[in-house]
């Protein structure tokens, strides 16, 4: 009897566009399912944005990270990922590496060493050891499919093929770090919808100068937009607002147009009235321009006297009347700056809006429209609040995209 002869299957072929966060998580993922993987990075490097982020200590995750952390228009997509792969597992998956994490204030978990760069080495020696080929400077231009094959070509003319292909290029926010919205054109050429995007956890541009006469100055307080808020330190810069707290509000600007701060969050307006007047009690001979020394930054006492109208400085305080310190109460727990606009992409961390999510498969990342293309990380409309809830997305989401990108749909 003859015997029926055997085949040796080749290892999948998985293509990964972007060698960032979600990129090198998704190699690694596709890896470990046997799968044959190299990576394609525009860059002359892989992972430079990781070492930007956590003011280069690497905000890997919050232990906090939960739906309410993240928005786009339907944020419940990031739902099909946290039931396989969320915060407990992405501690798990680093700690085998070899990155011992370290919580911090609100949930902010950091790498031990306080270094980004241990994080972005760990991955690389991972991505080494399973034989992963990594390509720099291989700048996509176009990704086609012919016969169940996709066809990567690059700029300079170089070809490549690939069974499955995982879409991890980023946004366009810090684009000197190596986003540039290429994967947009990507996936816009096989039919997926690109939501309106725009820069994110950015400083924001105020109306009037106050902020400029401000410049460097850092305040704790609760920060507004409409309906939301946030408590956290405030940046005044010479071109408006910065700062952790106002970073996390700028994912809701939508038509917001005031931005307000309350810079005694823990006093009701009465008892912050009664404390004003304890002041002019207790040294009506101090002159205005000293007024708030010991409760505010002097610097901000003297620009809200002016923004209550209240002049001259050199007035004692005991001049002060009940008019003026209810202005000086109000502003101090509604501190109000037109918002003009952000600043540019280069200085935002993270891209509002990308890839419409209804067109992918929220289990697996796989697109409806094209089978085995997969997305991750920001190129998808995803984005999360400032705290390390964004490289959670990313790590997550590549490794759901790897894991099945190495799997024969």
């Amino acid at each position: 009897m003859l015997r029926k002869r055997e085949v040796n299957r080749m290892p999948r072929r998985v293509a990964v566009i972007g060698g960032g966060a979600s990129g090198l998580v998704a190699a690694i993922s596709a890896a470990g399912e046997g799968a044959s993987v190299t990576v394609y990075e525009s860059g002359a490097r892989v992972g430079r944005k990781i070492l930007a982020t956590g003011n280069g200590r690497c905000n890997m995750t919050n232990i906090n990270a939960s739906i309410e952390h993240y928005h786009g228009e339907n944020p419940n997509f990031i739902r099909g990922v946290t039931e396989r792969f969320w915060v407990e597992e992405t501690l798990e998956f680093f700690s085998g590496l070899g990155i011992v994490p370290k919580t911090e204030d609100d949930g902010r978990v950091y790498p031990y060493s306080g270094q980004a760069s241990a994080v972005l080495d760990v991955l690389r020696l991972r991505a080494q050891a399973l034989g992963i080929n990594i390509i720099c400077s291989f700048d996509v231009e176009t990704v086609n499919k012919k016969n169940g094959i996709f066809i990567i070509k690059a700029y300079d003319g170089r070809s490549v093929e690939s069974d499955s292909v995982i879409i991890a290029t980023g946004g366009k926010a810090a684009p000197d770090l190596g986003s540039k919205g290429a994967g947009y054109d990507i996936l816009k050429s096989f039919g997926h919808t690109i939501t309106a995007i725009r820069p994110s956890l950015v400083q924001l541009r105020t109306a009037s100068d106050t902020a400029g006469k401000l410049k460097g100055i850092h305040v704790n307080a609760n920060v507004k937009l409409g309906s939301y808020a946030e408590y956290g330190e405030v940046l005044f810069t010479e071109y408006g607002l910065s700062g952790i707290a106002v970073f996390s509000l700028t994912s809701r600007l939508e038509n917001h147009k005031i931005i307000s701060l309350d810079l005694m969050p823990e006093y009701d307006s009465a008892r912050l009235i009664n404390m004003l007047w304890l002041r002019v009690a207790s040294a009506p001979e101090t002159p205005l321009e000293s007024y708030f020394t010991g409760m505010l930054n002097k610097r901000v006492g003297q620009i809200i006297l002016k923004q209550a109208g209240i002049a001259p400085l050199s007035r004692k305080s005991a001049t002060l009347g009940e008019s003026e310190i209810n202005r000086l109460a109000a502003i101090i727990k509604n501190w109000e700056f037109e918002i003009t606009g952000t600043m540019s992409w280069n200085n935002a961390q993270v891209t509002k809006g990308g890839a419409a999510t209804d067109e992918f498969e929220g289990a697996t990342l796989m697109s409806k429209k094209v089978s085995n293309l997969y997305a991750a990380g920001e190129v998808l409309d995803i984005d999360g609040d400032c705290g390390g809830y964004n490289l959670q997305w990313a790590w997550a989401s590549g490794y759901i995209a790897g894991k099945n990108a190495a799997r024969e749909v």
